[in-house]
C-alpha cells in the first residue's frame, strides 16, 4: 500500500541490467545534471528504516521543493526486494527509485548485480564517508562496495531478552541456553534470520561465543555453530517470518525469551508491544556484530532522478538530520556519522530513551569487541545454510 510523504508512520541506477539489457538513460556521460522540474521519487523500505529517517525525507521534501515534488513509499520483506527489483530491470520498467536495505538484501543484490555504483558515479557530490562515519559504520560502508550508502547504524547484538517473572535463572554463557530450552521446550523463540535482525545477528554472533575456528566462515569454519542451532532447533516450536511477530508473541507471554538488539529491546518497549519490565542479559564472552541500513539505487533509474538522490543522500547525512535517527530506540543509538549526541535529537526522542534505555548498554558498547557482519557472499551462505539445514530439518 503507498502512502504520501506528509504522512508519518512506523515501522510495521545506472549502468547496465543484471540479464544485460541496458535501460533507458542508463549511462551517465559525466556527472548527473539535476533536473529542470520537481520529480516524484518512489522508495521501498525493506529494512523497517522510515521508523528513523520519516522526519529526514519530509525535511527534504520542504527545503528542496524545487527538486522532489513528493516521496512515494511502499514496503517490501528483504527477501522478496531484489527479485522484485530483478524483474522491473529485465522488463525495461524500473518504478522503484531509492531502496532502504540492510545487509540481507544488500547482500542478495550484489550477487545479482541489481544496485548502482554510488560512489563511483562520477562528482557524486557526497562528502568524504570515511572521515564523517562512526569507525563501525565506516567499516559498514565498505561492505557495500560502493552500492549502498549507510545511513543508519548500531552495533546490534546478540542480547537476550526475557521476562523477569518467567525466567528465574538466567543462562550466562551458549550452553546454559541451551540448557534452559531444553528444560522449557517451546518458551524460547527466535525469527527466521534472512528476514530478522536479531536473528541474523544471533546466526553471526554465535561463532564467537562458541569458538568456533572461523566466525566468518559459515561454510567451512562453523561446525559448532551448526549443530548448536540444529539442536536448538529441537526444543523451538516454530521460526516467525519477522522480529514483530516475535516480539509481539513475547508481548503477549506466549514466549519466554528470545534473542534481540538494543534497538528491538527499546523499541517494543516504548510502544507498549513488549512489557516495560522486561530485562536483557548478554552472554560471557560475546562479540557485538553491528548492522547498518543503507540507502541504495537500483540500475536503471535515470539521470535526473539520480542526481535528485545524490542531493537528498548527501542531506540525510548531516548531523542535524541524523539525529532522527535517534527515534523511539528501534536502531539505538542510531546514527552513522561522528559527534550526533541525544542532545541534538528531538525532546520526543530523548524522553524515550531516558525511560526506555538501559544504562548498562553504554559500558557493554565500550567494553565489548564490535565486529561487522559477514560479507554479502558469505551471508547468503549462511542464510541458505540455516534454511536448509537446520529450519527444515
Amino acid at each position: 500500500m503507498k502512502y504520501e510523504i506528509t504522512r508519518r508512520r512506523f515501522l510495521a541506477g545506472t549502468g547496465i541490467a543484471a540479464t544485460g539489457i541496458v535501460l533507458p538513460s542508463q549511462l551517465l556521460a559525466q556527472s548527473a545534471k539535476l533536473p529542470s522540474a520537481p520529480v516524484a521519487l518512489n522508495v521501498i523500505d525493506a529494512a523497517g528504516n522510515l521508523a528513523l529517517t520519516q522526519p529526514i525525507f519530509e525535511n527534504f521534501a520542504k527545503d528542496k521543493s524545487d527538486l522532489v515534488s513528493r516521496f512515494t513509499f511502499n514496503k517490501a520483506p528483504a527477501p522478496e526486494l531484489p527479485g522484485k527489483v530483478r524483474a522491473q530491470q529485465r522488463a525495461n520498467r524500473i518504478d522503484i527509485d531509492l531502496v532502504i536495505i540492510g545487509p540481507d538484501a544488500l547482500s542478495a543484490g550484489l550477487a545479482d548485480d541489481i544496485w548502482t555504483d554510488i560512489i563511483a558515479l562520477p562528482e557524486n557530490g557526497l562528502p568524504n564517508l570515511q572521515e564523517l562515519y562512526l569507525d563501525p559504520a565506516w567499516r559498514m560502508q565498505e561492505q557495500s562496495k560502493g552500492k549502498g550508502v549507510v545511513v543508519s547504524y548500531y552495533p546490534s547484538g546478540p542480547l537476550l531478552e526475557y521476562m523477569p517473572d518467567k525466567v528465574q535463572k538466567v543462562p550466562t554463557t551458549a550452553q546454559e541456553l541451551l540448557d534452559w530450552t531444553k528444560e522449557n521446550k517451546n518458551k524460547f523463540i527466535y525469527a527466521r534470520p534472512a528476514n530478522s535482525g536479531p536473528g541474523r545477528t544471533f546466526l553471526m554472533g554465535l561463532p564467537y561465543l562458541l569458538k568456533d575456528t572461523d566466525p566468518k566462515d559459515p561454510a567451512k569454519g562453523w561446525d559448532k555453530t551448526w549443530e548448536y542451532l540444529k539442536e536448538l532447533h529441537k526444543n523451538i516450536e516454530y521460526y516467525p517470518a519477522g522480529t514483530g511477530a516475535l516480539m509481539k508473541e513475547l508481548g503477549e507471554g506466549t514466549r519466554d525469551m528470545t534473542v534481540t538488539t538494543t534497538g528491538w529491546d527499546i523499541n517494543p518497549r516504548a510502544l507498549g508491544v513488549v512489557q516495560k519490565e522486561a530485562a536483557v542479559a548478554k552472554l560471557d564472552g560475546f562479540h557485538w556484530v553491528c548492522d547498518a541500513h543503507y540507502f541504495a539505487i537500483p540500475k536503471g533509474v535515470s539521470e535526473e532522478k539520480i542526481a535528485v538522490l545524490l542531493e537528498f543522500i548527501k542531506y540525510a547525512l548531516q548531523p542535524q538530520q541524523q539525529a532522527y535517527s535517534y527515534d523511539k530506540g528501534y536502531f539505538y543509538p542510531g546514527p552513522a556519522v561522528k559527534d550526533v549526541t541525544l542532545e541534538m535529537a528531538p525532546q520526543e526522542s530523548q524522553d524515550v530513551i531516558k525511560e526506555f534505555g538501559r544504562p548498562e548498554y553504554e559500558d557493554w558498547i565500550a567494553n565489548n569487541p564490535i565486529e561487522l557482519p559477514l560479507e554479502p557472499e558469505a551471508l547468503v551462505t549462511a542464510f541458505r545454510r540455516w534454511d536448509e539445514d537446520v529450519a527444515a530439518s
